[in-house]
């Protein structure tokens, strides 16, 4: 109860307060026992990071379905930024799952595969951790419309920080160009959100900039944050 009491409380102290003050606060609180998570869509919260607390632990899941160019940002991020990234692999390769489950999971059952080759994982690469954060935005999707920049992961019974849950697409963007963040290179090839290959396709422009994930399903989460 502890610390979900502590997440309750930071979560009010630090809305409003700035990205960069609220890793801080992680950091000065965690130590060590605190670990960023990237998707490597782009460097953005790896920078940030970066910046607080050199050398901080980057978790990244490979699902075994990525795009190349993602895998790249990941390498990317790994010489450039002063973090340690720790690739997370699921329990099953792909051509494991395939003869266990049958091939093509991720069409037939999307939420399953995501279970297995990203859910799981997460919890897994977590295990030695107390306390996470993620990139996510409140402008990404109605469903992440009231994360707050603290709160208690109850799923995980961790404390789960978002330090840029506030920002919009344009602080964003403004961030990424200010200090020359690596971007993965489909988000300029019209992806504006980036998943699994075999689930994502591209965005066309005006359309919402989730809708190339998991398009004509109905999914619009993978599992991580909901």
């Amino acid at each position: 109860m502890h610390l979900q009491s502590l997440a309750e409380q930071a979560g009010r102290d630090l809305e409003g307060a700035s990205a960069q003050d609220i890793l801080r606060w992680a950091v000065d609180t965690f130590g060590d026992s605190f670990v960023i998570a990237s998707s490597m869509g782009d460097g953005l919260l790896a920078h940030l990071a970066s910046s607080v607390a050199p050398g901080i632990d980057v978790l990244f899941l490979d699902t075994g379905y990525h795009f190349a160019e993602t895998i790249g940002t990941r390498d990317a991020v790994a010489q450039v930024y002063d973090v340690n990234v720790r690739t997370v692999l699921p329990l099953l390769s792909v051509t494991q799952q395939d003869a266990e489950h049958g091939p093509q999971l991720w069409q037939r059952d999307p939420d399953a595969c995501c279970a297995m080759r990203k859910v799981e994982p997460l919890a897994r690469g977590l295990e030695p951790y107390t306390a996470w954060a993620s990139g996510i935005r409140r402008d990404e999707a109605s469903s992440r419309g009231d994360v707050g920049v603290v709160e208690w992961d109850a799923k995980r019974q961790m404390v789960k920080v978002n330090p840029i849950a506030a920002w919009t697409q344009a602080d964003a963007d403004e961030y990424v160009a200010k200090h020359g963040v690596l971007v993965n290179p489909l988000a300029y090839d019209g992806y504006p959100s980036i998943g699994c290959a075999p689930c994502t396709r591209r965005v066309a422009p005006g359309e919402d900039p989730r809708s190339g994930r998991w398009a004509g399903t109905g999914k619009t989460e993978c599992g991580l944050h909901v």
